[in-house]
């Protein structure tokens, strides 16, 4: 997207496969404890509605079951905030970049602007944010696809 007044690049990934189903319960709730203040009971009650999830699959008559160690609950009220709150610090880190980070559940967006003879410092900054977004994927159990991105 080249204008006459700057060049604005994006960088687009679905970032996040099966990412309700990836969330670990421990980084969870220790997030919401430093970034949010919450603790106590709260927390407590969080750990409660996560830990001893099981999950069934039935094949005619026969019925397996596990207990679930990542993920949140998909279609409840609480699993999408949970998750917003689990991706939090993402948003931090993009913004500490100087770039705007777009999240809609599974899907991230990276975006900034630049003068026309700022390209190639853009361009170095976005792979920088880029290669900490992908340790901080990492780090917090997540896992990336394939980009896609005009820079």
């Amino acid at each position: 997207m080249l204008s006459t007044l700057g060049i604005s690049p994006s960088w687009r990934c679905s970032t996040y496969p099966a990412a309700f189903d990836t969330v670990d319960h421990d980084i969870l709730l220790l997030r919401l404890k430093s970034s949010f203040g919450l603790d106590g009971v709260v927390c407590s009650w969080f750990r409660s509605y996560l830990t001893g999830r099981v999950q069934s699959v039935r094949r005619g008559s026969s019925v397996s079951a596990s207990v679930l160690q990542y993920g949140v609950p998909q279609g409840s009220v609480l699993g999408p905030l949970l998750f917003i709150l689990y991706t939090a610090d993402l948003i931090r880190l993009i913004e500490s970049f100087g770039f705007r980070p777009h999240l809609y559940a599974d899907d991230t967006q990276v975006q900034g602007s630049c003068r026309p003879d700022s390209v190639h410092q853009l361009q170095l900054t976005l792979s920088t944010c880029l290669d900490a977004v992908c340790e901080w994927m990492r780090t917090n159990r997540l896992h990336t696809q394939s980009p896609e991105g005009v820079i």
